[in-house]
């Protein structure tokens, strides 16, 4: 009782003053939101937003911790000197590589929310919660802390915060920040040197002449990219044995993530599912053009498109975007059917881009960012389909 009258001793104290936001923010993080519901209403429930973003974080935790691990099993098998995967040599290299990641994602995209939240003189919400764990988790392991900060600044502002904030925003964040990375820093996103620890340094001592053995980075999709062939098993791309992003790599936890967010009612599984069908129906028409002949081994898109068409599913980051990005409430379709619509072309130019894009294969991301500027026209038609179908029955009806 005592803490919790200090609290509201310090609540009275800060409202109406500038501090307020930030003390609100705080204090609605450890207990309630400040605005609840009493009465009046037709139905009352227990999730609000904050209680809605942990869910999401919660979906996402196993990803981040078998991705410290899978970075210090990656980091070990590129030297030559592979430990078991369950071993804390490999948890103490993704801790200290993923860790700062966190920090530097949740302090920064934080911070600036205070300080719009403060000069503004509106409450924070905690719509970045769940972004600031997404971002440690779609960049390279290696990425300096200073590109990532700067990066998140440009997320948050250029992304949500000139929009309105959270609830207004038209493109994912999480995505604006890896996009951001994508074009301004493209060596570090799309460069086969980047998604293993240490990758990096060892290529500038082998450039500086030093005597070094080389370190491989290169993912699955940038090798198939290459046109190269792949020594992974389908359980090792399956189970997430493999280079990539930290949480990218396994399918089955972010399936189980997925089951997840359905069961919770947070995700769409229209999106998701309609996402996976578009994937399907894309994998399957590339491989009916090389069963045909119409492309040779000699074209640079020959491997991607020759690939098993389910195989896209559990390689690079479509997954994980389809998951936890695509189905994101704000920025996705909002009507069931424009859902279909929506998920169904994700998937579908997901897989395209992959193929015709060697130089980033991996096309999730652009997707979901395109498909995110065309939910709300999706929505619209959808709408006014059904309104017209509604005056027809009238019509009829009146008659």
């Amino acid at each position: 009782m005592g803490l919790k009258s200090n609290l509201h001793n310090l609540k009275e104290k800060y409202k109406g003053t500038k501090m307020a936001p930030a003390f609100n923010a705080l204090h609605t993080f450890l207990y309630l939101p400040n605005e609840t519901t009493h009465n009046g209403t037709h139905i009352k429930a227990a999730d609000d937003l904050k209680r809605t973003m942990n869910t999401v974080i919660m979906a996402m935790v196993p990803c981040l911790i078998f991705g410290m691990f899978n970075a210090g099993y990656q980091h070990f098998s590129a030297l030559g000197a592979p430990v078991d995967f369950l071993s804390w040599d490999a948890f103490y290299i993704g801790l200290i590589k993923v860790l700062p990641l966190v920090i530097v994602s949740y302090g920064v995209g934080l911070g600036i929310e205070f300080i719009f939240a403060t000069i503004n003189n509106h409450e924070v919400e905690e719509g970045y919660l769940v972004t600031g764990m997404l971002v440690p988790l779609i960049v390279p392991i290696d990425i300096p802390l200073w590109m990532l900060a700067v990066a998140v600044a440009f997320g948050v502002v250029i992304g949500k915060e000139v929009f309105g904030g959270t609830g207004m925003n038209i493109l994912n964040p999480a995505l604006t920040i890896r996009a951001f990375l994508f074009f301004a820093y493209p060596t570090w996103m799309s460069g086969d040197k980047v998604w293993v620890h240490g990758a990096v340094e060892r290529t500038k001592e082998i450039a500086a002449g030093a005597n070094v053995d080389a370190i491989s980075g290169e993912t699955i999709l940038g090798s198939l990219a290459q046109g190269h062939h792949i020594d992974y098993s389908l359980s090792d791309m399956f189970f997430g044995f493999i280079p990539g992003s930290v949480g990218e790599t396994s399918t089955l936890l972010i399936l189980l993530g997925a089951l997840f967010l359905i069961f919770t009612k947070i995700g769409s599984w229209r999106i998701m599912l309609s996402a996976v069908v578009g994937a399907l129906v894309m994998g399957l028409i590339f491989n009916g053009v090389v069963s045909s002949g119409w492309i040779t081994e000699t074209s640079k898109f020959y491997t991607l498109m020759s690939t098993e068409f389910w195989h896209h599913l559990i390689i690079g980051g479509f997954a994980f975007g389809v998951v936890f990005m695509a189905t994101d409430p704000v920025t996705a379709s909002q009507t069931n059917k424009g859902k279909w619509i929506y998920g169904f072309l994700i998937g579908f130019l997901s897989i395209m881009i992959r193929v015709f894009n060697p130089a980033y294969p991996e096309g999730v991301m652009l997707a979901i960012l395109l498909m995110n500027v065309f939910a709300p026209t999706i929505d619209h038609y959808i709408i006014q389909g059904n309104v017209k179908k509604r005056m027809k029955r009238l019509k009829v009806k009146t008659a």
